[in-house]
């Protein structure tokens, strides 16, 4: 594993090791002394940021939360009012991202998200860093014409974690499926939901 880098802010380096860590060894391998070693800092480096376990965690989850943001680009979507099919076409390629080149930030997701169930802390910070995410799909699916976004933003999150642990963690791990088998499973999904025929590839 090698994620150093002389360009990154030591904060950013210190979170992204934890992330590659964690991704590699799980929870358990989590160390300050495994990311001083792994980032190749002079050892307590991770203390002076991060002095306790929870401080790390948090740290973590606040990188994970600005990567995934990168990767999902869900401030970039096409306007929803001028070309639905746009917009499933590019979350599905979000959603392949997450399963193909960011397999081990969709892992490291994992790790945390188990540990937040333990941790009544982690909990809070974890669900405030991922508000951002549920916010911006409400908005989404309010555009594409639900009548319903907190139930549908429910449902279209599900299916997305559902689709991304069976193809990085789940039975499905050696069967990632292609760009074009998401954004149809996304386009069912939402024409279901919407009962808009765009969505579904059909006429507008």
């Amino acid at each position: 594993m090698s994620v150093r880098t002389t360009s990154a802010p030591r904060a950013d380096l210190v979170a992204d090791t934890a992330l590659a860590l964690l991704a590699e060894r799980g929870m358990r391998g989590l160390t300050h002394r495994a990311v001083d070693e792994a980032a190749g800092l002079p050892q307590g480096s991770t203390s002076n940021l991060a002095r306790t376990r929870q401080a790390l965690l948090e740290l973590a989850v606040r990188r994970l939360a600005e990567r995934e943001a990168r990767v999902l680009a869900l401030d970039e979507l096409p306007d929803p009012r001028g070309d639905a099919d746009a917009v499933v076409d590019a979350l599905a390629l979000a959603a392949h991202r997450s399963l193909s080149r960011n397999r081990d930030l969709t892992l490291a997701r994992y790790e945390l998200a188990l540990e937040a169930t333990r941790r009544p802390e982690l909990r809070a910070y974890y669900d405030t860093a991922g508000a951002r995410f549920r916010d911006r799909l409400t908005a989404l699916l309010t555009a594409l014409g639900s009548t319903d976004p907190a139930r549908h933003v429910l449902s279209l999150v599900a299916w997305a974690d559902g689709l991304l642990f069976s193809c990085v963690a789940g039975s499905f791990s050696t069967q990632v499926p292609s760009p074009e088998q998401v954004r149809d499973g996304l386009r069912e999904l939402l024409a279901g939901m919407l009962g808009d025929r765009k969505t579904a590839g059909g006429p507008g």
